[in-house]
């Protein structure tokens, strides 16, 4: 029985690896079922075993993607209520799941206006959750009075995450303006963000954070 759930596992894990591939190769009108199924080294009835139709697996795609970024921000030690030293983080986490995914986001983007709205739906769900918990985050930091009262934070969520696809779509086609690095564009984004959603003006004595991608480390700037 064991064996069985794992294969049933594995091939699961397959066809996700494998939709990706083709979805980012294809988009997601040109990819078809059979072709996934190639690409998995399985047949379509196996396939059809796993997933009901090609949209169901481009949200098992979507989601397995941002998987890892979800959990890490389910803890609730990952928040420290300090919005510019969570803002970083999640950033981090944000952009990791971006530079992973590039092609499929970009083939996303040049489809954008040809998508069958039942994808889209697809591609809006699946995405739902990382956005979700910043946008409680904010919600929560409003209640203890440290983002300003007023902040819609669905728009602001939208603006933040913006910023950082944009970022990762410039790096990797060479447009950026200057000679800075990913970490100079994420720190000037959640300084920005931070200096306009806070309810209380940034100390001029900031808190120096390396980042380092599952760990803060603290320490004072005067050092």
């Amino acid at each position: 029985m064991n064996k069985t759930i794992r294969s049933s596992t594995l091939t699961r894990t397959r066809l996700i690896e494998a939709a990706s591939q083709v979805f980012a190769s294809l988009g997601v009108q040109g990819a078809t079922t059979r072709e996934i199924a190639r690409v998995a080294g399985v047949n379509e009835v196996t396939l059809f075993r796993h997933f009901a139709s090609k949209e169901q697996l481009l949200g098992a795609v979507i989601k397995n993607a941002s998987a890892l970024q979800t959990e890490a921000l389910a803890h609730p030690e990952a928040w420290t209520q300090d919005l510019k030293i969570d803002l970083r983080h999640y950033a981090h986490l944000y952009n990791t799941m971006l530079e992973a995914q590039e092609d499929l986001i970009r083939t996303f983007i040049g489809e954008a206006k040809r998508h069958p709205e039942a994808a889209k739906q697809v591609i809006q769900e699946a995405a739902k959750p990382l956005g979700e918990k910043l946008i409680a985050y904010l919600q929560s930091s409003q209640k203890r009075g440290t983002v300003i009262a007023d902040l819609d934070p669905f728009p602001a969520v939208d603006m933040f995450t913006g910023m950082l696809l944009a970022g990762m779509l410039c790096r990797s086609a060479k447009f950026n303006q200057g000679n800075y690095s990913c970490e100079d564009y994420i720190e000037t984004c959640v300084d920005i963000f931070v200096r306009g959603i806070s309810a209380t003006p940034l100390s001029v004595v900031n808190t120096a954070v390396s980042y380092k991608p599952n760990q803060i480390i603290y320490g004072n700037s005067s050092d």
